[in-house]
């Protein structure tokens, strides 16, 4: 039991001490929003995301873009293990990624 616990408590600060760019931090909270389908242009984003009007636009003029996720981050959140590929029989360019426990539980740890 006693290595359970110590084996758990150094994952935690193995999370602790991995640091995102801004860049990152956006992807993986666009992520914990939901799974993230490819778009043209290598981009991520969520599977029906369209241009929208902010709610305290009151002229409805300025739309807000849809977020989007680079691959480059993308490919560097996998490697930290804070995102994952939802199929696995699927072309890696083409497959749909989505969050892990760990990229939670880095969320909600450090933002």
């Amino acid at each position: 039991m006693e290595c359970v616990r110590n084996a758990s408590s150094n994952d935690t600060g193995f999370l602790n001490m991995i640091e995102l760019s801004p860049s990152q931090i956006a992807a993986l909270k666009l992520a914990k929003d939901g799974d993230l389908y490819p778009q043209p242009s290598s981009r991520w984003t969520h599977q029906n995301a369209t241009v929208t009007y902010a709610k305290s636009d009151r002229w409805k003029e300025r739309p807000q873009k849809a977020k989007s996720v680079t691959a480059k981050a993308l490919d560097e959140l996998d490697g930290f293990g804070f995102l994952e590929r939802r199929h696995l029989d699927d072309d890696r360019a083409k497959d749909v990624y989505g969050i892990t426990m760990a990229g939670k539980v880095w969320l909600l740890k450090n933002k």
